[in-house]
């Protein structure tokens, strides 16, 4: 009998996989590996939506009957959220009161991403089988704003508290700092698909234990 994976990525443009070639996002690339490391069918459910932000993964999750589902059934999720928040924050800023607008993102975000995880596990919590979540975290598309280089890295420091045998976090940051131009795409913002490959194999070195 052949086993199979069912892998559900859930948040941004990051797991659209925006930026890149048709089949080089992240996902697919990850589903691709993950399929190989495991060497069973990995079948992926890509619930990406572009522009999401934290407070809108928590509306999906808590209220949408496709997405509950896909999660409960799901033995692999990634998530890949916040990157939105901090941008917004930059944006609305106009480059006056960084400082403000960004603790204020880094709050939202902190609550929003707990609430996700919560209502991920309480959608988990009759589940049979052992299951794993894995999160992207953020890199600093804005490497030239101080602000957004301390208040993304509090961010990705916040999320790893939660990491525990089946929650780990891919933290790209360094990965990303000082090699932007290679690994973003034009608009500087999303990555590209060498980029998308580096989170990826990221979250393979996660490993997949113990669904293997």
């Amino acid at each position: 009998m052949i086993v199979v994976i069912h892998y559900t990525a859930i948040g941004d443009s990051l797991t659209v996989g925006f930026g890149a070639m048709p089949g080089n996002g992240f996902v697919p690339v990850y589903r691709g590996l993950a399929e190989y490391k495991l060497q069973t069918f990995v079948a992926s459910d890509n619930l990406g939506i572009n522009g999401l932000t934290s407070l809108g993964l928590y509306d999906y999750v808590s209220r949408n009957a496709t997405y509950q589902h896909s999660l409960r059934e799901a033995d692999l999720i990634t998530i890949s959220i916040g990157g939105n928040d901090m941008i917004r924050a930059a944006r609305s800023s106009n480059g006056s009161n960084l400082d403000f607008h960004f603790k204020q993102a880094l709050a939202d975000c902190k609550i929003n991403f707990s609430r996700i995880i919560k209502t991920i596990y309480d959608l988990k919590k009759n589940s049979n089988g052992v299951y794993l979540i894995r999160v992207v975290g953020l890199y600093n598309p804005f490497p030239q704003i101080e602000e957004a280089s301390k208040y993304i890295q509090q961010y990705n420091h916040f999320v790893e508290t939660y990491s525990k045998e089946t929650f780990a976090v891919a933290n790209i940051y360094n990965f990303f700092r000082g090699r932007e131009k290679e690994l973003l795409f034009i608009d500087r913002i999303h990555p590209n698909g060498r980029g998308y490959r580096l989170i990826a194999e990221q979250l393979v070195r996660l490993g997949l234990r113990p669904l293997i």
